[in-house]
């Protein structure tokens, strides 16, 4: 098992990216941290990796508050006794184009996109330094790269990840600490499949394997960047896209 007896947390673990990351590390013997604002879809997600035999427990928290995210860090160190992998993956769009975009969707997403990030992860940083050691890893899209119409907030907010990962990978390198970013493409989790039928066959078309990714094609990503095979790898933004920026 490449994530044996490893702690890892894992953001926005209740829905579509984030389950199937929590599901992938659990089946390589992770013990997994189901975090999301959403008591019960974080509940559903540790049944099932009990059910299929691993280990996992729940904790319900907004990443925008700082005092919710330090006792969850303070609780898990307090049970393990360390953070081996802590991913930044909870985030939400809320899109209108330039002109109608009002100040409450902007401060909406750039709190959860980048604040809930930076709160999470100066938390798991401290830590990790204490102990020598550790993976950070966070989500950021292919939006952030290269923009998307009617999405300023989310594409700032994504670009803003990639930003703090390469800075944070200078920052923590010395403290055996890599620091990656995984850049998903359109994936079919339930937020694109509410899309119009005809903007995903636009978008599908769009890649050279005409076909969207599935929120595994993510979590595998996640579980390479995590496991020893990436130990020289930290400053990364790892595109899993389908070539649909080519």
């Amino acid at each position: 098992m490449r994530l044996k007896d490893k702690i890892a947390i894992i953001t926005g673990g209740g829905r579509g990216i984030g389950e199937a990351t929590c599901l992938r590390f659990a089946e390589e013997g992770a013990k997994v941290v189901v975090v999301d604002k959403n008591g019960s879809d974080v509940n559903t997600v540790v049944e099932k990796i009990k059910k299929a035999g691993g280990e996992a427990i729940g904790k319900e928290i907004d990443v925008t508050n700082r005092q919710q995210v330090d006792k969850m860090i303070g609780d898990i160190v307090s049970k393990y006794g360390r953070i081996d992998i802590f991913i930044n993956n909870a985030g939400i769009t809320a899109d209108a184009k330039l002109e109608k975009m009002t100040e409450q969707q902007w401060d909406q997403v750039i709190d959860v996109n980048l604040k809930g990030v930076f709160n999470c992860a100066q938390g798991a940083a401290k830590i990790m330094k204490e102990q020598n050691g550790g993976v950070l890893l966070n989500t950021s899209s292919v939006v952030g790269i290269y923009g998307n119409f009617g999405q300023t907030n989310y594409a700032a907010s994504k670009w803003g990840v990639i930003g703090m990962t390469k800075t944070w990978a200078k920052e923590l390198g010395k403290y055996n600490i890599r620091v990656n970013a995984v850049a998903p493409g359109f994936t079919l989790t339930a937020m694109v499949k509410k899309m119009p039928e005809k903007v995903l066959t636009k978008i599908r078309d769009k890649s050279p394997l005409k076909k969207l990714a599935q929120p595994i094609d993510m979590a595998n990503a996640f579980l390479f960047l995590a496991s020893d095979e990436a130990r020289f790898i930290t400053g990364t933004v790892l595109s899993v896209d389908g070539g649909v920026v080519l």
